[in-house]
């Protein structure tokens, strides 16, 4: 294989060279002829065989010696300004196919190579992280889902071991049933969650950014909890601020809103009290939800934005423990602030600081 790759490149460079010596040959035969066509009529000189041949041998030799000169510095320059950056995306991509996605081409110097190889190049890098993250994306999903699918698959078998019990009462057929349909909502709300909190972690997103009012956009959140409070008997009090428009990703947004509504919603007890108050200033929008639930403990509180974290477990059949993680990604996405203030037995107060327009 060696000896067939070098074969291949002397070849390579043989043909260079003979169309070199063509292109050269035929160059300096015509300046030549016109040169002595000139010099003859202009000086009245005659030519003689003997003179004739000399120049010819001369004019041969320059060729040779020219051709090879051209041929060893276009060899040089395509060496350095296409065969270097294509080995180098080459090898990049055996890395690629190979699994190793974290390799990158380094851009090459504007001055020793085509500009529009560094146009490849930066595809190409793009096209990396892109697979990197894609990968990333399902070998986190599979750890994740096998982990926390574990407890609903339990609690789904034993319901399902239990609906098989003969003569079993109308009553507990519908208890037992219900018990399987909760823990389907909780894995598929899970799968859910983990999607988008993974997309959003090892993708690059671009959030769709648009002017809009937002306390309209709270309000619309909170009325989707109405049930909620009103069949728990929780007080809602708001302090919505009207006519403040943020520019911001308004579908991303609304996960914030949902998922800290339905925490407190979830973690205040019947005749508890939800707050919602919408403030701003010159620079930011200010959104603070306030519930008079178990509230945390100061340890809980630096956990609750990591994934699957989950600080109150009697409540843990109602979550996932991913809600919280999502929140602060998105936050992070639009360059926000998240803050959490809780006392254990009194309740939380989550502090989103947005920019406005």
């Amino acid at each position: 294989m060696k000896k067939q790759n070098r074969i291949r490149k002397i070849l390579k460079w043989l043909n260079h060279y003979f169309i070199f010596f063509l292109f050269i040959a035929f160059i300096i035969t015509c300046c030549t002829m016109l040169f002595v066509s000139a010099l003859r009529n202009s000086l009245n000189i005659t030519l003689t065989e003997e003179n004739i041949s000399t120049a010819a041998k001369l004019t041969f030799l320059n060729v040779i010696l020219l051709s090879l000169v051209f041929t060893v510095i276009d060899t040089v320059r395509r060496k350095l300004t296409v065969e270097r950056p294509i080995k180098k995306i080459t090898d990049a991509a055996e890395k690629i196919v190979h699994g190793d996605f974290s390799v990158r081409v380094k851009p090459q110097s504007r001055f020793a190579t085509d500009e529009n190889f560094n146009n490849v190049i930066d595809c190409f890098n793009k096209m990396a992280e892109e697979l990197g993250s894609v990968e990333t994306l399902r070998t986190d999903f599979i750890a994740n889902v096998s982990h926390e699918m574990k407890t609903p698959l339990a609690v789904m078998q034993n319901y399902g071991t239990l609906l098989q019990m003969p003569g079993l009462s109308e009553e507990k057929r519908i208890e037992y049933a219900k018990g399987v349909t909760d823990g389907a909502r909780r894995m598929a709300d899970m799968m859910t969650n983990i999607l988008k909190l993974n997309r959003l972690e090892n993708q690059q997103i671009y959030p769709q950014v648009t002017e809009f009012d937002l306390g309209e956009q709270l309000c619309e959140c909170l009325l989707q909890y109405e049930n909620v409070w009103e069949k728990s008997g929780i007080e809602i009090e708001t302090d919505i601020a009207e006519n403040i428009k943020v520019k911001a990703d308004a579908e991303l947004l609304s996960h914030v809103w949902n998922n800290l509504f339905s925490n407190a919603f979830k973690f205040t007890p019947p005749g508890g009290k939800v707050t919602v108050s919408f403030t701003a200033t010159e620079h930011h929008a200010i959104v603070k939800v306030t519930d008079t639930g178990c509230g945390m403990t100061p340890e809980t509180g630096k956990h609750i934005f990591e994934k699957f974290y989950q600080g109150d477990t009697s409540h843990s059949v109602q979550g996932n423990g991913l809600g919280l993680a999502l929140v602060k990604r998105v936050v992070d996405i639009m360059h926000g602030e998240i803050s959490v203030e809780s006392t254990l037995g009194k309740g939380s107060s989550f502090t989103v600081k947005i920019g406005r327009c």
